[in-house]
């Protein structure tokens, strides 16, 4: 199998994640078993690992072995999760760019960015998603495209809120998708958070959770991020940022299109959230990555160490 194409590369981890008691199998415990839980696990650090074993010159088959043989199966399944979300999400694509764009933008910032799309393009945003995506995508694209989400007013609707969780909990097959994309284009993200946390309450799953369980493909990634914007937006990006850094050439379109378009805004939220979760600064870490002429630029942007 070759491992040189970007689509087929993923495929060699996921063909070993596999074979590896992933799937209804039973894990060895006790102490006649040989693996035990990985006391340092990390899901991220794990996944990294794997797309940086398999993305360099050549397969780095140790460091693939060295990780999948040692983890216990309830790890390796999170690791077969999240492998899949990262490898699907082709940070990329036009479809994430779009996601990121509508997603993270207020009212105003939206308004501006559609109308330069319309001059620069001579075409309304909309009709480019029409034409250029399909089905649920679609509609959630568009349903973000037109802004109409409702503002918070300051007060809570208690009563909203349940019936939002179990019209989530009924919407259960094709026809009623519509519902989860409504419930999350349209209600304010305080309201939201509050869906997700009583959503947790009934049922014990995290609503992340039923959006994997539920959806598949593109439309349960755009669903996920949704869900990660609509959490902690400067952790959303944050994520991205570090997912550029982490290619094995630094994605510098992602790179100078965050930086640049919240250096005004909550930078210092993004950063403060990347050197929680990761360890390491952001700054650092466009030292250590980034090269060539928009090194400078991109940490003038940053503009300094986070100690």
């Amino acid at each position: 199998m070759s491992v040189s194409s970007g689509k087929t590369v993923p495929f060699l981890t996921q063909e070993i994640l596999s074979h590896l008691g992933l799937a209804n199998k039973t894990a060895a415990w006790g102490t006649l078993g040989t693996l035990r839980t990985f006391l340092s696990f990390s899901v991220d650090k794990d996944v990294q690992r794997l797309l940086r074993a398999i993305t360099g010159q050549g397969v780095d088959h140790r460091a693939i072995v060295d990780v999948l043989t040692n983890r216990s199966r309830e790890q390796r399944q999170l690791i077969s999760r999240a492998f899949q979300e990262r490898t699907r999400q082709a940070s990329g694509s036009a479809e994430d760019v779009a996601m990121e764009i509508l997603a993270t933008r207020d009212p105003s910032q939206l308004q501006e960015c559609l109308t330069v799309y319309k001059h620069y393009f001579q075409v309304e945003a909309e009709e480019d998603i029409k034409s250029e995506t399909s089905g649920i995508l679609r509609d959630l694209l568009l349903a973000l495209a037109k802004g109409g989400r409702e503002s918070y007013s300051g007060i809570i609707d208690y009563n909203l809120a349940e019936q939002d969780v179990q019209a989530l909990q009924q919407a259960e097959g094709p026809s009623t998708e519509r519902t989860w994309v409504l419930i999350f284009t349209q209600r304010n993200p305080v309201h939201l958070i509050r869906v997700f946390d009583q959503y947790q309450q009934y049922t014990g799953q995290e609503l992340e959770e039923a959006v994997r369980n539920r959806f598949h493909g593109d439309i349960q990634v755009a669903l996920l991020s949704l869900a990660s914007v609509i959490r902690n937006t400067p952790l959303y990006l944050a994520d991205k940022l570090h997912q550029a850094l982490q290619e094995t050439k630094p994605n510098y379109r992602i790179l100078m299109r965050i930086l640049i378009s919240q250096s005004e805004t909550d930078l210092l939220s993004i950063r403060a959230e990347f050197k929680k979760k990761f360890g390491k600064s952001l700054y650092s870490s466009l030292q250590d990555a980034v090269k060539g002429d928009c090194r400078s630029a991109l940490l003038a942007l940053c503009r300094a160490e986070d100690i």
